[in-house]
């Protein structure tokens, strides 16, 4: 169980319910150390007193603000912990807001509140059933590391999380980043929606949320231990195509995502939204009708037009019968390099995994006198 960062109370009207704050997440990431390659020697920072010419230990430093240079205030420790505010000690919510209404441009790092004792068990969980019926959240202001910050209050399964936030004048201005105003077609807003229908998800697991950065970073280091070469960068699985225009990237867009998803049917891509397309399908017919009207007497047909419209249709239906047939198969072939660079990626993951008990046996295991 993580430790605890910080002790205090939530308070909200004359409610209090002690808690102790928890970290919520953790950084796997791979942490390098400096060394001079000449000779491999560890590269530290020491903190030296500029006027001792000497290095100090932790206990001797403290903190100072600076008026002048040649005025410091020093501000202790027992001086922070004590200061005058009711967020010093405690989490005081000052309203309760729509969770979806605040931008999460605001939202900073994620702790978990637990409840502290048996006392707290109760209100505590009044307080978590609460937000989550109502679907709100609660905003607070707390005390930490010598400054006082806005936070957030939600739910999460059955634990409240506390979320730090930004102050209002902590967020710069947008204005001036956007680009110059451009034009766009029906056709291309239209297309990105359907990509983003065809994009869309319930969940963030599976082989596209996983750190692969790390895992190849823990490949490399292993390799270099173990005196092997490092992996070989693996060959794309095809070569990216020349984007022609927007149009065209959007179309092959949502094409590959239908293939991803094992979508074999109805791989075209929208042209027009259904009311823009019911539209113009309706002013075409009008303006063909008042064409027609003014070249051909009433009662006569235009001289072949019956077949000309059937040699069209036959055209059409050949096409589909063989875009259908290419997508079918672009499809299967899409699903067999999925599964196969699924069965790669495991197996890479089963030898590491084992290496690394290998190691740790070696590592465990005594040396003989």
């Amino acid at each position: 169980m993580p430790r605890n960062i910080w002790s205090g109370a939530i308070s909200f009207g004359l409610v209090t319910i002690p808690v102790n704050v928890v970290a919520a997440t953790e950084d796997h990431s791979v942490r390098f150390h400096q060394y001079h390659l000449e000779d491999m020697g560890r590269v530290r920072v020491r903190k030296y007193c500029e006027i001792e010419d000497r290095e100090v230990s932790q206990d001797e430093i403290g903190k100072g603000y600076e008026l002048s240079k040649d005025q410091v205030v020093t501000v202790l420790d027992e001086e922070l912990r004590e200061l005058p505010l009711p967020t010093a000690r405690a989490i005081e919510i000052a309203a309760f807001v729509p969770v979806g209404s605040i931008d999460p441009i605001r939202i900073g790092e994620g702790y978990y509140l637990q409840a502290s004792g048996e006392v707290a068990a109760k209100p505590y969980a009044l307080l978590r059933k609460a937000l989550e019926r109502t679907s709100k959240a609660a905003v607070a202001k707390f005390a930490w590391h010598g400054r006082e910050r806005l936070g957030l209050l939600r739910v999460r399964d059955e634990a409240i999380v506390l979320h730090a936030m930004r102050w209002p004048d902590e967020i710069r201005d947008s204005s001036g980043l956007a680009p110059a105003p451009v034009t766009m077609s029906d056709r291309e807003i239209a297309e990105a929606e359907h990509l983003i229908d065809r994009m869309t998800r319930e969940d963030l697991e599976g082989p596209d949320f996983v750190d692969h950065y790390t895992e190849a970073l823990e490949e490399i280091i292993e390799a270099k231990r173990e005196g092997h070469a490092p992996p070989e960068v693996p060959e794309p699985e095809a070569e990216p195509g020349t984007v022609l225009d927007l149009m065209s990237a959007l179309q092959e867009s949502v094409r590959k995502a239908q293939e991803s998803r094992g979508e074999t049917g109805g791989a075209d891509v929208h042209e027009l939204s259904a009311k823009e397309g019911a539209g113009k399908e309706r002013a075409g017919k009008e303006r063909a009708g008042k064409t027609a009207a003014k070249k051909q007497p009433a009662g006569r047909q235009p001289a072949g037009k019956a077949a000309a419209a059937k040699t069209t249709k036959r055209a059409a239906a050949r096409r589909t019968a063989g875009r259908k047939t290419a997508e079918t198969g672009a499809a299967r072939t899409q699903a067999a390099q999925t599964e196969a660079a699924r069965k790669k990626t495991a197996e890479k993951k089963t030898a590491r995994k084992t290496a690394r008990k290998a190691a740790a046996k070696r590592t465990a295991r005594p040396r003989s006198a």
